[in-house]
């Protein structure tokens, strides 16, 4: 009898390169041969960390999935097939908000189904679905001026939820907010990620961000990004306000930290500790 098929990794990156070439000519490596693999796990839903410091490049590989750069060399594949250009299957949450200032809040979240054709009877109850998923269903009547800024981030969690990706990319998009809202918005990522059944990928430099949220995290260089360790965070059945200073949630951040700030190998201090 043969032994089955392996499983088709829901995303796979193979040899990564990505080089800029700037109107000057100059070229910039952002990113060198960078490969990993994410398993396909249905009806989980998975969050993903790449972890590095500002400017290394991690939001460079996420454009390269959502097929918003094309790679220099090496192969983007999601469920076996090759990205194409940017598509439904694939949702990109920024940093900056998003939303439309001249639509409501149902109707940002509508628009991307609107463009594809949806009768409007099937649009607005997909939107209030997702609306109510994120705590917005009573403010979907209002415009994003009357919005906070965490507000703002989930209408653009929801618009990309509307559109049910099978991956999405999150490039820092708490990072403008305060520490109390962050903390909200963390959690209803983590809620979104149990409820959904979709892989997230999701940027940050901040190590304790990359806990709290992760399933794995990728620990990137400086710039041009190489993935220089990959970390599988613990299961935390409680992630209650007091998780950020209980000994197994430091344990973790400290192994991080030790990495990220573990000297080149090659160089004078890392010779002097070995």
């Amino acid at each position: 009898m043969s032994a089955a098929a392996p499983a088709v990794p829901r995303l796979s990156v193979q040899g990564l390169c990505i080089t800029y070439v700037g109107r000057d000519g100059e070229r910039t490596e952002a990113v060198r041969d960078v490969s990993f693999d994410i398993a396909d796990k249905p009806g989980v839903g998975e969050i993903v960390v790449f972890l590095g410091p500002s400017g290394c490049g991690k939001s460079t590989i996420l454009k390269a999935v959502a097929g918003l750069l094309p790679p220099t060399k090496g192969t983007v594949l999601m469920d076996g097939t090759p990205v194409g250009p940017p598509g439904r299957d694939r949702g990109m949450v920024f940093q900056a908000y998003t939303s439309f200032a001249w639509l409501t809040v149902q109707q940002n979240v509508e628009y991307g189904l609107k463009l594809q054709g949806l009768p409007p009877k099937e649009r607005r109850e997909r939107a209030r679905e997702v609306l109510q998923e994120v705590g917005l269903l009573e403010f979907a009547g209002r415009y994003p001026k009357d919005l906070s800024g965490g507000m703002k981030q989930r209408v653009a969690i929801a618009r990309t939820l509307v559109n049910r990706p099978r991956v999405v990319l999150m490039d820092e998009p708490f990072g403008a907010l305060d520490p109390q809202t962050r903390w909200g918005m963390q959690g209803l990522l983590l809620d979104v990620s149990r409820a959904e059944d979709n892989t997230i990928l999701f940027v940050t430099h901040d190590v304790s961000e990359a806990v709290y949220l992760a399933d794995t995290v990728y620990v990137l260089s400086a710039r041009p990004a190489r993935l220089l360790h990959r970390v599988d965070v613990p299961f935390f059945a409680e992630r209650g306000v007091h998780l950020k200073s209980a000994p197994e949630f430091r344990a973790v951040e400290k192994k991080l930290l030790d990495m990220l700030y573990a000297p080149p190998a090659g160089s004078p201090a890392a010779a002097a500790g070995a």
